[in-house]
């Protein structure tokens, strides 16, 4: 080998090590390998911690053979050329059974995970319908009478079993934390059940392209403990827009501006003549932790920024631009952010 192969060869093995190691990082919102947070999360990194080590095992064998071969068989500057021969029964039987025993391994736990993922019964679990919009989700609690949007609540330690649609184009619902993607489809219904174990905010998002916003449809799973949820059910249920006599003239102007205005032809809010059910329902919005269908924190400062300009908050958003005045937009938001 010349010196300028060997640099060559060098070269390329910095920058095959340096791309490797780039994908070494902290786990993200996407990261699903580390401890399964639901019985249906633990089922699939179970089935493919199993796949990964076997392909593993075929890797080392078929390339340490190979390498053994190149090293054993290399050709020196005295080495005659050897026997040459064609065919071998026995290798072909080998090599013909190995693979199929090992898609066996595979095969089984694979079919019996399928199977597995879809639920068996729904009998004493928490039903709810999420419903993908562009861009962002519809939570409905169909026997408690409870809507909310962006972030699906549920308690830790009883089954969940979530139908999952679509009112336009194919999304795709996923929690990774949680195991599974299920494809949101118009007019057809999909299915998936699980139990988490730890209360906590759990990331998810769309996992099918769907339009201009698709990397900005995200959602969070707010899992409570099991006075937390009864406390949540309460809360949502008792639910009043109508802000009291004694709450601040901002809070009362606010309320004024969305129920006289544009905000009645797309939003719900419980205990208001707001009954329209094209945009998200903002019952307790003050009580959620994100806005925009997760890409912002929900507080004062990025929510008067979304009142006055949607579409430049959110590329493709469907929101009118209502042209607020800086006094209105913060009037609104603080109406908003007191549904609590």
């Amino acid at each position: 080998m010349t010196a300028r192969l060997r640099r060559a060869a060098l070269l390329v093995t910095a920058v095959g090590v340096f791309i490797l190691f780039s994908a070494c990082d902290q786990p993200g919102p996407q990261w699903f390998w580390e401890r399964p947070e639901t019985d249906f999360a633990r089922t699939i990194q179970g089935l493919f911690s199993q796949i990964v080590y076997i392909a593993v095992l075929v890797f080392i064998v078929v390339e340490g053979a190979l390498l053994w071969a190149v090293l054993r068989f290399r050709r020196g500057a005295n080495t005659k050329m050897p026997p040459q021969f064609h065919g071998s029964t026995n290798m072909e039987i080998a090599w013909t059974i190995a693979p199929a025993v090992i898609l066996a391994f595979i095969a089984v736990p694979t079919v019996r995970g399928v199977f597995e993922s879809y639920p068996q019964t729904t009998a004493g679990a928490i039903q709810v319908r999420a419903i993908g919009h562009q861009w962002w989700w519809e939570f409905q609690y169909p026997d408690l009478g409870i809507t909310t949007a962006n972030e699906i609540v549920f308690p830790a330690g009883q089954r969940l079993h979530i139908k999952i649609e679509s009112v336009d184009v194919i999304h795709g619902f996923w929690i990774p934390k949680f195991g599974g993607k299920r494809d949101a489809i118009p007019t057809r219904v999909n299915e998936l059940a699980w139990t988490a174990e730890n209360p906590g905010i759990y990331y998810g998002q769309c996992s099918q392209l769907c339009g201009t916003s698709h990397a900005n449809m995200r959602l969070r799973a707010v899992v409570k403990d099991a006075a937390g949820w009864d406390a949540w059910v309460k809360s949502m249920k008792d639910a009043n827009g109508t802000p009291a006599a004694t709450a601040p003239e901002d809070v009362k102007k606010g309320y004024q501006l969305v129920s006289t205005g544009a905000c009645v032809g797309c939003h719900t809010i419980q205990g208001t003549g707001l009954k329209a059910r094209v945009g998200p329902d903002l019952t307790r919005f003050g009580e959620r932790t994100t806005l925009g269908s997760g890409i912002y924190p929900n507080d004062d400062a990025h929510l008067v920024r979304w009142l006055k300009d949607p579409l430049g908050s959110k590329a493709g958003n469907k929101m009118p631009n209502l042209q607020l005045t800086d006094e209105d937009a913060a009037a609104i938001a603080a109406y908003l952010r007191s549904l609590k």
